[in-house]
């Protein structure tokens, strides 16, 4: 199934400016040419091809948050949120874009010394390097305080042995940033970050199995395990041991507002072609439209977008200015990807049995959007850290 890609949205962020305007009518370029025509094989393998990657990095597309001085565009996390916007509008999601150069990225960026950054940005922003971030474990998922996975330090060098799980852009990551227990004695405090490069030769390194998903079959997510994988000492992110929960801390809000700002786009996108649908859709002798149940769901999924959209741009414009804060985060992101399953959930219906196929592009929206409520920390764990705040 390939989506044919709608118009834009039709209302303007107050953030967004001629630059961003042109960023998006590039990013939606790239997509339409180089990744949607491919959407049905990388579904198919389960992975999307290395080279697409490249090809972004190309245009200029990857890191363009990231200083000038590593390789990045100079921009600002606006300029990432239009990329991923128009990723969305696409109806695409093999190339995990929010992981590499949404997080990946940033961790590098925010906590790498001089020489790492020089080492690692200029091939993530290329597309030469894909980046992961290995946090989630079989056993441990949103309470990262829980993960067993060990980095034990020999001389110059860390052995990290443990197993990783649901690790987007496992399988065809170069660099992969592992959170693991440096001291098992120290709770929270002795979790750390390390960078590891890797290559399917690896001594240490083993790529699993790419794990068969209800949504989103292109986007590679994977199993990593690590038996005593050698990294350099030099490798670990910040200037001591036991810091990375700190930094994980510290980043998760931006991770959160890329879902919320997916779970926008999804919203304004599933409207548009339920619309489009139910105008030309003939049922009981005039347009599906006509009858009053479907313009009274269209009008509620109208609203919640538009709703949606209003707390979005806001959360992006404190973002842009560092006030953007753990819970206001957190609330865009449990609230947000609540009302996008549902309204997926209400379009789809509208469509009736060519909903359930995936020759219509709200069936993949619908599945895609559902992971939504899940990563970048459960919504169970969002509402926990809003109460907290309360």
């Amino acid at each position: 199934m390939t989506a044919t890609a709608p118009s834009p949205a039709k209302s303007t962020p107050r953030w967004m400016d001629e630059e961003l305007t042109a960023v998006a009518d590039l990013a939606r370029k790239f997509f339409a040419k180089e990744v949607t025509p491919h959407t049905d094989r990388f579904i198919a393998q389960g992975f999307p091809d290395r080279d697409v990657y490249r090809k972004a990095g190309e245009l200029g597309l990857l890191g363009m948050s990231i200083p000038e001085e590593y390789g990045g565009g100079g921009g600002t996390f606006a300029h990432e949120i239009v990329l991923f916007t128009e990723q969305v509008r696409a109806c695409e999601s093999s190339m995990q874009l929010g992981v590499h150069t949404g997080v990946v990225l940033h961790y590098l960026l925010a906590y790498g010394g001089e020489e790492q950054k020089r080492r690692w940005l200029p091939k993530l922003t290329s597309g030469e390097w894909i980046g992961a971030i290995a946090m989630t474990e079989p056993g441990a998922g949103s309470d990262l305080q829980g993960i067993t996975t060990r980095a034990v330090r020999e001389g110059d060098h860390y052995l990290i042995s443990g197993a990783k799980t649901f690790i987007s852009n496992g399988r065809n990551c170069d660099l992969v940033i592992i959170a693991a227990k440096t001291d098992t004695s120290k709770g929270a405090a002795g979790v750390s970050l390390l960078v590891a490069e890797v290559g399917d030769d690896t001594p240490g390194f083993e790529r699993g199995r790419i794990l068969d998903k209800i949504g989103q079959k292109g986007q590679d997510t994977t199993e990593l395990f690590f038996d005593n994988l050698k990294v350099p000492a030099e490798h670990l992110l910040g200037e001591a041991e036991g810091l990375g929960f700190y930094q994980l801390m510290e980043q998760l809000p931006q991770e959160r507002l890329i879902a919320a700002g997916a779970a926008v786009a999804s919203m304004e996108l599933a409207v548009e072609l339920t619309t489009d649908y139910t105008k030309s859709r003939m049922a009981f002798g005039k347009p599906l439209f006509a009858l009053q149940n479907t313009r009274f769901e269209l009008a509620h999924c109208a609203s919640v977008a538009q709703i949606g959209r209003v707390f979005l741009d806001d959360c992006i414009e404190k973002h842009l200015r560092g006030e953007l804060d753990i819970a206001t985060a957190a609330m865009a992101k449990y609230w947000l990807t609540e009302q996008q399953c549902d309204v997926a959930t209400r379009c789809l219906q509208l469509f009736g049995g060519y909903g359930y196929t995936m020759e219509y592009p709200i069936a993949k929206i619908f599945t895609d959007s559902r992971i939504q409520k899940i990563y970048a920390g459960a919504n169970e764990v969002m509402k926990e850290l809003i109460a907290r705040s309360l």
